[in-house]
């Protein structure tokens, strides 16, 4: 088990991993193809929930293939004039959840929508609301190696894109929402989703990686057996001619080659004791990352890293970035963290 006097150790580390030669090219393809299919509109209806200070709407856009793409928009009740705005990315099997789930944001005054994972959302949290109508080849059980013989197959071809066109569809809200002033966070997958419209949308303003999954991916599957990377641990036991086509694909959706790609201001968090997303493909994302950045290490936490504790940094984080009244923070340059133990004196 990783402690403290292993950070120096696990900071140094150097991923391996080389992105291809085309990745450009096929991420704008792969993007290009879903804005010529369809205008990235936001349509919204209003939720009744009971609650005093937030609004909810159902939000739908389209995303990969003009699929239609769901999430729920939360908004301050009282504002005046367009918002910033933060965009959520769920963990693996789960979905945006129920109307009154997940009120941080609004409460804290930014627009807040939470985008499902197309074909998930049957796991846990409430459910989602997004069907994938895009079927696959043989696969493990989960959602990992889903249409994973060819990367213009595989699921999170699909998952990005949404990604990425939920973000251009909130910021062609302009009525509620300021597009200069826009962050993306999530936790797990969550965060390897927010890590990729990084490198692939410009100008954000801040971004969040909670234990970010999907990073230094073929690392990953030595380093743990646990779910969901045992699901290509499984499908390539039973695949053996398999490796290379398997991890060929995986590289095009390797966070580090978003991270490369990626400037808005940044912060990393991982749990020590992560058995889930080691906390070192977390450490290769973060050297990977172009922007400015910060990396806080949870000593005594797995993958739940900093739980609260990273939201409060990121709502302090985000409101001298994207309140217009406020200062913006003066981020530390890449260089060994210190360890979770000090900080916490």
């Amino acid at each position: 088990m990783l402690t403290e006097q292993d950070v120096p150790e696990l900071f140094a580390y150097r991923s391996a991993y080389r992105e291809p030669a085309d990745f450009d090219t096929f991420w704008k393809d792969t993007l290009a193809q879903a804005r010529a299919e369809r205008d990235a509109s936001l349509e919204l209806t209003e939720v009744a929930t009971g609650l005093e200070t937030v609004d909810v709407h159902d939000a739908v856009f389209p995303g990969f293939g003009g699929h239609p793409v769901r999430g729920w928009l939360r908004l301050p009740r009282h504002r005046g004039g367009p918002l910033p705005a933060v965009v959520q990315f769920h963990g693996y099997g789960s979905g945006r959840g129920a109307p009154v789930d997940d009120l941080l944001w609004a409460s804290a005054g930014y627009a807040h929508l939470l985008v499902d994972a197309r074909g998930q959302g049957g796991a846990w949290a409430g459910g989602g609301a997004t069907p994938d109508p895009v079927g696959s080849g043989p696969a493990y059980p989960g959602f990992l190696t889903r249409g994973i013989e060819d990367r213009d197959t595989y699921v999170y071809r699909r998952v990005f894109t949404d990604a990425v066109r939920a973000v251009e569809a909130l910021r062609g809200r302009t009525d509620l929402v300021d597009p200069a002033r826009v962050a993306v966070v999530g936790p797990s997958q969550g965060g390897g989703i927010a890590l990729a419209v990084a490198g692939l949308v410009p100008g954000l303003s801040a971004a969040h990686f909670q234990a970010p999954f999907l990073c230094d991916i073929r690392q990953a599957t030595r380093l743990t057996d646990a779910d969901p990377y045992a699901e290509i641990i499984g499908y390539l036991g039973a695949r053996r001619d398999r490796v290379e086509q398997t991890f060929a694909t995986l590289s095009y959706f390797d966070g580090l080659a978003f991270a490369r790609r990626a400037n808005a201001p940044a912060w990393f968090s991982a749990g020590l004791r992560d058995e889930v997303c080691p906390p070192v493909t977390t450490i290769a994302a973060y050297h990977a990352y172009a922007g400015p950045k910060h990396l806080r290490l949870w000593e005594f936490n797995g993958h739940d890293a900093g739980g609260p504790e990273d939201l409060a940094i990121a709502l302090g984080a985000f409101g001298a970035l994207l309140k217009k009244a406020s200062r913006p923070p003066v981020l530390p340059s890449p260089a060994l963290p210190e360890s979770p133990r000090k900080k916490e004196r």
